[in-house]
């Protein structure tokens, strides 16, 4: 059966600088198995697939699939799958897109910077043992003195981060066998274009895969960050370089305390799949 199609890159407004989610937009009928198997076959870090919500308080129900798992939340193919949801003639109950997803209900609404996300509750948040914090040390090459901090910052993919002295220590690291879901940060010099640099990193196939943006990471970092007074919203962090992407994320809070997760989203493929 022919389903419509999209990849949309994400943290980005040019095509191939951000990080690509691929979108089945009709995915009535499909089992897990077939989503699983196509998830492996695109070979991205996520593809969605879109199906009717369950509850009437959403828009759209939403599966997010690595090519190894399925993740109740990631960040860029929320917005990936709303860009593409909307493009294809999607039309919200209000001014808020709301996605239905594994980690519950998420939204999503339009801003200067692109679409932005609601960043979802932590399901695991607080200090990271000191065994682990040199164990992770050593999988990212660095003495256990180059970590400044590191906390568990879990939204569903399984993050846990770690602060190191600066954008460039960020810039030079160089994994081995990383074995978690892995996050690394660091500040640039005041007046920089961006104020943090990140880097995600995690295994796949007995490998480790560097990610180019990451919504997810950067929406929990961002509050382990501006609650222990590190960095102020709004901000930007730039992700990607190492990897020859220049991906942006604009991270803000609302009045009413809500942390946002913004970035551009643009349409690179438009076609049908046969699933």
């Amino acid at each position: 059966m022919l389903r419509p199609f999209r990849q949309v890159d994400v943290f980005t407004t040019t095509p191939y600088q951000g990080n690509p989610v691929a979108v089945v937009l009709d995915a009535t009928g499909l089992t897990t198995e077939q989503m699983h198997r196509f998830a492996h076959w695109t070979n991205l870090s996520e593809t969605t697939f879109v199906l009717p919500p369950s509850t009437p308080d959403a828009d759209y129900r939403v599966r997010i699939f690595t090519p190894t798992e399925e993740l109740p939340f990631a960040g860029h193919p929320t917005l990936g799958t709303c860009h593409a949801w909307l493009s294809a003639g999607g039309t919200p109950g209000s001014e808020v897109v709301v996605q239905e997803c594994g980690a519950g209900l998420v939204r999503v609404r339009r801003t200067a910077d692109g679409l932005a996300f609601a960043a979802p509750p932590l399901v695991r948040s607080g200090p990271v043992d000191e065994a682990l914090v040199v164990r992770i040390a050593g999988l990212l090459g660095l003495d256990r003195s180059a970590v400044v901090d590191a906390e568990w910052v879990d939204n569903g993919p399984g993050w846990v981060a770690v602060l190191l002295a600066d954008a460039a220590a960020v810039a030079a690291v160089r994994p081995t066998a990383v074995d978690l879901d892995l996050g690394v940060v660091g500040l640039h010099p005041p007046g920089s274009p961006a104020a943090l640099e990140v880097r995600a990193f995690f295994p796949k196939d007995g490998a480790t895969v560097e990610d180019p943006v990451t919504g997810s990471l950067n929406a929990s970092v961002a509050g382990w960050l501006l609650r222990t007074g590190r960095i102020t919203a709004p901000y930007v962090a730039s992700q990607g370089a190492a990897l020859g992407r220049a991906g942006r994320v604009h991270v803000s809070v609302d009045a009413d305390g809500a942390l946002w997760v913004a970035g551009g989203t643009v349409t690179c493929v438009t076609g049908e799949v046969n699933l």
